[in-house]
């Protein structure tokens, strides 16, 4: 990616602060650099946590908020949905949005996955707060 749309994303990002720790009730010190994620068919992205789960001793576990901004409209492709697991409770919520630009903000110790894309490309930006 460009180094001007990173610093575009980043900066918008940045500017959504305030709004994430009140939502979330947090204090954010830093964020990370926007990644850009590009599933063609048959691309996955398994159950798993970006951090703050106390696990594990990586610099990942700083991760207080993931960010997820989709980039590609629903009828672009098919499978690919975000999907967030509570496995106390045996229950799991999928996600498609409806429109490219969807921000969807979750606490980093949330279990999630991406399904595997059957048709079409998926484009998105994974970012995290800390």
């Amino acid at each position: 990616m460009s180094p001007g749309i990173m610093k575009l994303v980043k900066k918008k990002l940045i500017e959504c602060t305030c709004e994430v720790e009140a939502h979330f009730s947090l204090m954010i010190r830093e964020l990370e650099e926007p990644h850009f994620l590009h599933y063609r068919v048959g691309d996955f992205f398994v159950a798993h946590q970006d951090g703050n789960t106390g696990m594990l001793r990586l610099d990942q576990e700083n991760r207080r908020i993931s960010v997820v901004i989709f980039l590609t409209p629903s009828d672009g492709y098919r499978g690919g949905q975000l999907i967030f697991h509570d496995y106390l409770k045996n229950k799991r919520v999928e996600f498609l949005p409806d429109k490219p630009g969807t921000l969807v903000a979750f606490r980093s110790e949330t279990t999630h996955e991406v399904t595997p894309v059957t048709s079409g490309e998926r484009f998105s930006i994974a970012c995290w707060y800390r």
